[in-house]
C-alpha cells in the first residue's frame, strides 16, 4: 500500500487557518467582555472616554486597533509565503 504524503503547503495553510480562527475568537471574547462588562449599567451611570461611552470605546475602538495590530503581526511573523504551483511543477517536473 502506497503511503500518502501530505503536501507541506496544506500543513502551513491549516496552521495559519487555526491561528486566524483563534485570533477571531479572542477578538469576539474581548468585544463581548468589554461591551457587556462596561455597558451593563443604567445609562445615567456610564463613564465616557473621548466623548464615547466606555463600553463602546473599549470594545469597538480599542479592540479594533489592538486586534488589527495583532493581525498584522501575525501575518508578518507567523504566515509563510507558499507556492501555488502544482507540486510537480514546483519540483521542475512536467505535468
Amino acid at each position: 500500500m502506497k503511503k500518502r504524503q501530505t503536501d507541506k503547503r496544506f500543513i502551513q495553510a491549516n496552521k495559519e487557518a487555526a491561528i486566524a480562527v483563534a485570533l477571531s475568537l479572542a477578538y469576539f471574547i474581548w468585544w463581548y467582555a468589554t461591551a457587556y462588562g462596561f455597558g451593563d449599567k443604567p445609562v445615567s451611570e456610564y463613564t465616557y472616554v473621548l466623548g464615547l461611552p466606555a463600553w463602546f470605546f473599549y470594545s469597538c475602538v480599542v479592540g479594533f486597533l489592538l486586534f488589527a495590530i495583532l493581525a498584522a503581526l501575525m501575518v508578518r511573523f507567523l504566515f509563510r509565503e507558499v507556492s501555488l504551483e502544482k507540486a510537480d511543477k514546483a519540483k521542475g517536473g512536467e505535468a
